[in-house]
């Protein structure tokens, strides 16, 4: 087995393009390998079952190619199949790899944002069924009144690049309207879904003035950038060459011409055949 080579980011698709985004200007030294799961994709809808599945599959994947850490850039992933591959694979399958979400980092910090103690959560059908932010959160703030909203049209406008679009208005002044119905008070809103950084611009047209809006590259990109100060048994084994590398399980020229939209700069794919 390959005991180095480089992090891997996976996603359902392409909003973990935002995350690892995120991730190389933090830190750019380091080697990079994307996976999209573009033809099993979205996630948002899946069971429980199937999405733990479809992860694990590809963390599998990751392993193979070397990789000693790899991150769930996938709101659905880590809150529908994370727990179960760190406490029940790893230790069977690869006890000295770790695989890591984006949930936990955002609920360690994001209480901190908020002067009234309410927080709001745009997310897919999935994570929002899952209650992992609810759950997280209330680690770390239990006194932090946690509301869901679940938008269910945000990640298919995005991908057929409707995200500017006058039609997209309708859809987020709704889900907006609806999370605010629910919690009055809500200072912070966070974008619980990887594809949403993307509509921010409209999301704040319909947002109320003075309420926070957080995304989650920044935040996970400082908290691997900490991961792996305290653990440089971890951090030793991940190569570093400044080399990103992208894959999707579909149309490679589909994903590098959506790529583009949310890496923010021109991608180059490979395909890869999982069944």
């Amino acid at each position: 087995m390959n005991n180095s080579g480089p992090i891997g980011v996976f996603d359902s698709g392409y909003g973990g393009l935002t995350v690892l985004k995120e991730i190389v200007k933090t830190l750019p030294q380091y080697n990079y390998l994307y996976l999209g799961d573009n033809a099993r994709s979205p996630y948002g809808n899946r069971s429980f079952d199937t999405v733990y599945h479809y992860t694990l599959q590809c963390v599998k994947w990751f392993f193979d190619q070397g990789c000693s850490l790899v991150i769930l850039a996938c709101n659905t992933a880590s809150a529908k199949a994370l727990r179960t591959i760190q406490q029940q694979d790893l230790p069977k399958v690869a006890p000295e790899k770790r695989v890591l979400g984006v949930i936990r980092p955002t609920a360690e910090i994001i209480g901190t944002f908020s002067e009234t103690g309410s927080v709001g959560i745009l997310a897919t059908n999935g994570t929002v069924a899952s209650e992992s932010y609810p759950l997280e959160i209330g680690k770390f703030f239990p006194e932090t009144k946690v509301y869901q909203e679940a938008c269910t049209m945000w990640v298919p406008l995005v991908e057929a690049n409707e995200h500017k679009s006058h039609g997209a208005d309708y859809f987020v002044k709704k889900n907006i309207e609806n999370i605010f119905e629910k919690g009055e008070e809500i200072d912070v809103i966070l974008l619980g879904c990887t594809h949403y950084p993307l509509l921010k611009e409209k999301i704040e047209e319909y947002m109320p003035v003075g309420v926070k809006l957080v995304s989650q590259g920044e935040i996970v990109a400082e908290s691997l950038a900490d991961y792996l100060i305290r653990h440089p048994e971890i951090e030793s084994r991940c190569t570093k060459n400044g080399q990103r590398q992208f894959y999707t399980t579909d149309s490679v020229s589909d994903f590098d011409n959506h790529a583009t939209i949310f890496y923010g700069e021109p991608v180059c794919s490979k395909h890869l055949d999982l069944e």
